[in-house]
């Protein structure tokens, strides 16, 4: 099974080797012609989107990469196209958000429940019962998140599956008719002393999900 995430190598080893555990072959492009050979695409986090993309100016985002941005536009298009799974995480679920119509909230007043001092923040997130998150996780996990935007306006066909009870603020949603995941926090870096979950309840899934999608 090949895993294409499209990124920077730089900052994506994290995500490399938690992919590499299925098994899998995960590689980092920013090259759109290798979107045919990958089972499925990752949407990694990073820095924030260029706000002019979801029609705004510049108020506190931070780290941007127009170029990046664009290359994930272009990746997640071809996905939803040629309906390859995708997993947006952090950064990535906003991406995904964004490019179905959603807007972003570019500096959240309750960003300190969800980063500190740029390192991840554990805290409770709500699960919303009928998904494919609760079954795998339950209704309460701890989860790791380290990001100061949050959704705004959800995208067309795009649902939440998943909360912050402190803040309401968006932790996880999930297309309605396609396979496409957003997460705001991390599966590939979850510390077994902070949290009782990890990581590969959700690989396994997405790797049966990409094994059941005719291409």
């Amino acid at each position: 099974m090949r895993i294409g995430i499209i990124g920077r190598t730089k900052d994506t080893k994290n995500y490399e080797k938690y992919f590499a555990g299925i098994p899998a072959e995960p590689l980092t492009t920013l090259s759109l012609g290798t979107l045919p050979s990958f089972d499925w695409v990752v949407l990694p986090g990073g820095g924030d989107i260029t706000p002019a993309f979801f029609g705004e100016r510049d108020y506190g985002s931070r780290n941007i990469d127009t170029e990046l941005d664009i290359l994930q536009f272009q990746a997640l298009d071809y996905c939803i196209k040629h309906k390859v799974p995708v997993m947006g995480i952090c950064k990535g679920m906003q991406v995904i958000n964004v490019a179905f119509g959603g807007t972003i909230h570019q500096d959240m007043p309750t960003a300190s429940i969800h980063q500190y001092m740029g390192a991840d923040q554990y805290h409770a997130s709500k699960v919303v019962k009928g998904t494919f998150l609760h079954d795998l996780y339950g209704e309460d996990v701890i989860i790791n998140s380290a990001h100061h935007q949050g959704l705004k306006s959800l995208g067309k066909n795009l649902c939440v599956i998943q909360w912050c009870p402190e803040d309401r603020c968006v932790e996880g949603i999930a297309h309605t008719s396609l396979p496409i995941l957003g997460l705001q926090w991390h599966p590939e870096r979850l510390q077994k002393d902070k949290t009782t979950i990890t990581g590969d309840p959700l690989l396994s899934y997405f790797a049966s999900l990409a094994s059941s999608v005719l291409r």
